[in-house]
């Protein structure tokens, strides 16, 4: 586990090298975004207003009890914007995105494309690499944005139609208790999530040897360290910017 986060690094600081050379395709970029993002779009936000309207559920006849019901917009809003919405989205990435990513990079090194590369003097890890990290990053940036939005929505539609709550109600009291420092942090997970899930799906990829095989139990791999790497870095996160 240590040693492939070492080579992680590795591998992040010679893409970054690689586009500071002044050698990104940028239509590659937008290859990727399109197949990482655009792709991933309807599951993530789909994940994200189910588990955000699950909650709303749960909890609005219970703030409705104790009189508290005032506050289920910005509870609500506040644990979908911190945690929620960058976690699941990211999760949701990994899985669908993150996978294909280990698949393209593990059928080209079985199958000798990027070796093929290596000899013509191409740095294949920057090739490789460095637009699917920078594609992961923006994809992710702008689905946690999106899932942001739909889970508060979908959060008001469930407490109106479950306790009867107000939408101006609810709206109120996410104005209140939400500060612009959760949709910063939220937005920086994004970035980070989504070059996470790249770098080390690539990575897990790049590393593959042997057949087809193989190309499976790598997906399998990079899906479980995905897991790991994110939850890991949301706690990292959570530590940095919420403790003390």
């Amino acid at each position: 586990m240590i040693s492939f986060l070492g080579q992680c690094v590795l591998n992040f600081f010679t893409a970054l090298k690689y586009v500071l050379k002044g050698n990104l395709r940028i239509k590659e970029v937008f290859n990727q975004i399109a197949a990482i993002g655009f792709d991933s779009l309807g599951i993530c936000l789909a994940i994200v207003f189910i588990a955000a309207s699950t909650i709303a559920l749960q909890v609005s006849k219970q703030f409705l009890m104790s009189g508290g019901d005032s506050y289920i917009g910005g509870f609500l809003a506040v644990a979908l914007i911190r945690e929620i919405a960058p976690g699941f989205a990211a999760l949701a990435l990994a899985a669908r995105a993150g996978t294909a990513i280990t698949a393209q990079v593990a059928n080209m090194q079985v199958t000798n494309q990027i070796d093929a590369i290596d000899v013509l003097k191409v740095d294949s890890i920057g090739y490789y690499f460095a637009p699917r990290i920078i594609a992961g990053a923006i994809s992710c940036f702008y689905i946690v944005l999106l899932a942001e939005l739909i889970g508060v929505l979908g959060g008001m539609v469930v407490a109106y139609y479950s306790i009867d709550l107000h939408p101006v109600r609810y709206f109120n009291s996410v104005w209140l208790m939400l500060v612009l420092k959760d949709i910063y942090v939220s937005l920086l997970k994004g970035l980070i999530f989504g070059g996470i899930i790249a770098l080390v799906c690539a990575t897990v990829g790049y590393n593959t040897r042997g057949g087809a095989k193989n190309v499976g139990e790598s997906t399998t791999k990079s899906a479980i360290l995905c897991t790991i790497y994110l939850l890991v870095a949301d706690l990292i996160i959570g530590i940095l910017f919420y403790m003390g």
